[in-house]
């Protein structure tokens, strides 16, 4: 084996929100990649305008930076267990990770997931625990417990004497002592370059495995992977072949190709085994893939990616509004999109529905989902979607669902209320620890007990409360569990809405909408606390008489409305409502438009339960 030492490929993982990419950005600049005057946002990794919006990371990230002469790429991984198909594949590319923790938070559920994919593959971790600035700071614990899970994932020898590096992400420091501030990311980078292992690789024919999958209008496809045999060049001659599917095989070209330079990719001749590329000119390249060159194909084995557990169905928008606002509104175009996300998303799977205009979306979360769709609505598509359902499995005959970890942090005062309502939900309590005035619980609830729960959550804690899930994996069918509460406002007849029948409909509910908003009979226009939906006229009109008051049209006083984000609708919806979504609008609608319809249906169903 050969080893180049002066090269070194890492993975940046953590748990959401714990500073993977505050990081960065300061390894970036200390590293010289940024002029001394250059302007430079903060979080530059998160270039997607969704991720810079959130607050989190959507899509790994190739980066690289130089340090005593040797080249470190850097791979800056999501942090939330929705896009953990993300992590799983890119840390097929690297020799070695960082694991990050928040200094006060400590190992999270997500945490215990990206470690555990790293401990299969054998990489070397380095523990940093970052955000040492934090006044509630708890180095020493947080050691301990990231030791605990070591064990507990059953580390070997090496990875259980990982070197710790306590960092200020935001300031740019790190130390070898939790009791020394340090002056810049000097220990750090002299950590990677002496615990991290040099690639090492065999002399031989090419040999790349496809990573991920970006695209380009001018160029196409273009596959990052990592050359593990051999050297690649620009205009050389492949084949493109794969471990799991023995029918991929075809001979192709390289095009261009690029190695990542600070947050650009730069256009080189040839790349040596151990580099991470990227190259472009190969059509039908797909994540999992192996290049290789003619005269020895010998595809690699990929990593295995945890199944989706929740799916949605997608169809065609059939409102009265359909067509409006959309620029893509047909089943061919919506098609299309959906299996073009494939193509970099391998967490993601698309069947075709049940009638010709509807599609089946499986994904690993609520948010997973949620993120594509707000995708799609950016780039002008208008569709309609079904609430979020869970994936059953039958195994040994006994129907299983799928279980989330989920870990809440909540004020003392706050604890009642919310293991009341987990309860509810079929959540069973694992461990409770106490973290000064707070409280950190441990529960196993199914995951469509979680469905619908994160507002009920922030308003049960006063906003103060904190909630992470992670799938855990299967168990028997846990019962019923009731979905939403309250009850629909559904608009009775097409119009605007008008100021007098939004102040008559405001007193059965919290309504959604203000006045001057264009509606259609079906529509949901609020929330009725009631358990059962009510019909409402928010278009109703006051008559005219020859009697009037001066100025009584002036004294209707509106609650404001509520305004709903695309996760609040989800969350919203009940079994017999569709969310309509357009590039400007979001709108909940019944299945059944019309009222007389709508009450038969429900006659029905009242009769079947009987």
């Amino acid at each position: 084996m050969t080893k180049r030492e002066e090269l070194r490929n890492i993975a940046i993982i953590a748990h959401v929100d714990h500073g993977k990419t505050t990081l960065v950005d300061e390894m970036l600049k200390q590293s010289g990649v940024f002029r001394e005057n250059q302007v430079v946002a903060e979080r530059v990794m998160d270039s997607n305008d969704l991720e810079r919006e959130r607050g989190i990371t959507i899509l790994a990230k190739n980066t690289a930076v130089f340090y005593q002469g040797v080249k470190i790429n850097i791979v800056d991984t999501p942090g939330h267990a929705d896009f953990g198909g993300e992590v799983e594949r890119v840390l097929k590319m690297v020799d070695g990770v960082l694991l990050l923790v928040d200094a006060f938070e400590g190992p999270m559920p997500q945490t215990r997931f990206v470690l555990q994919k790293a401990l299969e593959l054998g990489h070397r971790v380095i523990l940093v625990v970052n955000k040492i600035d934090r006044p509630d700071a708890r180095p020493g614990e947080v050691e301990e417990e990231v030791l605990e899970l070591l064990l507990d994932l059953s580390a070997t020898d090496d990875q259980l004497d990982s070197p710790v590096v306590y960092c200020s992400g935001r300031q740019g420091t790190a130390s070898l002592s939790p009791y020394e501030p340090g002056s810049d990311l000097k220990p750090l980078f002299d950590k990677i370059l002496e615990h991290i292992p040099a690639p090492e690789y065999r002399e031989g024919p090419l040999q790349v495995l496809v990573s991920s999958i970006d695209y380009n209008d001018y160029v196409g496809r273009i596959a990052i992977g990592r050359i593990e045999r051999g050297e690649i060049c620009a205009n050389q001659e492949v084949v493109v072949c794969d471990h799991h599917d023995p029918s991929v095989r075809y001979k192709s070209k390289i095009v261009t190709l690029y190695q990542f330079e600070g947050l650009g990719r730069v256009p080189v001749e040839r790349a040596r085994a151990g580099d991470i590329v990227a190259f472009s000119g190969i059509d039908g390249i797909n994540i999992g893939n192996t290049v290789c060159a003619p005269d020895e194909v010998s595809p690699l084995p990929f990593v295995k990616i945890s199944e989706p557990t929740v799916e949605m169905i997608f169809s065609v928008n059939d409102s009265p509004f359909a067509g409006r606002e959309g620029r893509f509104v047909t089943s061919r175009q919506l098609r299309d999109r959906l299996y073009r996300e494939l193509l970099k998303d391998v967490s993601l799977h698309v069947e075709d529905g049940a009638t010709a205009d509807s599609f089946r979306v499986l994904g690993r979360g609520e948010m997973h989902l949620s993120i594509l769709i707000e995708t799609m609505r950016r780039e002008g598509y208008e569709l309609q979607v079904s609430p979020p359902h869970v994936l059953f499995k039958t195994i040994d005959g006994v129907l299983n669902e799928p279980i989330e970890q989920l870990v809440v942090d909540v004020p003392e005062e706050s604890m009642g209320s919310v293991m009341e309502k987990l309860g509810r939900r079929k959540g069973e309590l694992v461990s409770m620890t106490p973290q000064g005035s707070r409280m950190r619980i441990e529960f196993l609830v199914p995951s469509r007990g979680l469905f619908g729960y994160r507002n009920e959550f922030l308003t049960d804690t006063r906003g103060e409360g904190i909630m992470n899930a992670i799938f855990h994996g299967y168990a028997p069918y846990k019962g019923d569990i009731p979905r939403r509460q309250d009850g629909s406002l559904i608009a009775f007849e097409a119009g605007e809405s008008v100021t007098y029948g939004l102040y008559n409909a405001q007193e059965r509910g919290q309504l959604f909408i203000g006045p001057g908003v264009p509606v259609y009979a079906g529509m949901v226009v609020g929330l009725s606390p009631k358990g059962q939906d009510i019909a409402v006229n928010v278009c109703k009109k006051k008559h005219v008489t020859n009697i009037r008051a001066a100025g009584s049209d002036d004294a209707l006083r509106l609650t404001p409305p509520r305004i709903m984000s695309l996760e609040d609708c989800l969350e919203f919806l009940a079994d017999d409502e569709l969310l309509e979504v357009t590039p400007t609008s979001l709108r909940i609608r019944k299945r059944l438009l019309d009222h007389a319809e709508r009450m038969r249906a429900f006659k029905k169903a009242e009769e079947l339960k009987k």
